[in-house]
């Protein structure tokens, strides 16, 4: 089998490229600044609900001071949802936050913001 002359040269040429090591293929180098990993932020919440009342307990294991805020929403269509003040918690700081509905709790959540100096 013979191949066509324009063929041939393409072919030889793959082989070389494909025969390489990876080192020898130029890349295009891509410069700029490593980013910053970012540091760890966050307490860790634990929320619970005794009939209309509820309690949270958070604890900041890091450096940064979280500022925790608990939300309360409620079951019942006339009862008020509330948003609780927001409380700093400090660097190895357990925080207690409270709130209630004036019956059943649909769902509850702590929000977390960072403390800007």
């Amino acid at each position: 089998m013979r191949l066509s002359r324009g063929l041939a040269p393409l072919l030889v040429a793959v082989a070389l490229i494909t025969g390489l090591p990876c080192e020898a293929v130029p890349h295009a180098r891509v410069e700029g600044r490593q980013q910053e990993k970012p540091e760890p932020f966050g307490s860790t919440c634990y929320t619970r609900v005794t009939g209309s009342r509820v309690t949270a307990y958070c604890h900041n294991p890091y450096v940064a001071t979280d500022r925790v805020r608990l939300h309360i929403e409620c079951d019942q269509w006339w009862d008020l949802d509330s948003d609780g003040s927001p409380v700093e918690a400090g660097p190895a700081q357990t925080v207690l936050l409270t709130g209630r509905c004036w019956k059943e709790v649909r769902s509850v959540w702590v929000s977390h913001q960072k403390r800007t100096p």
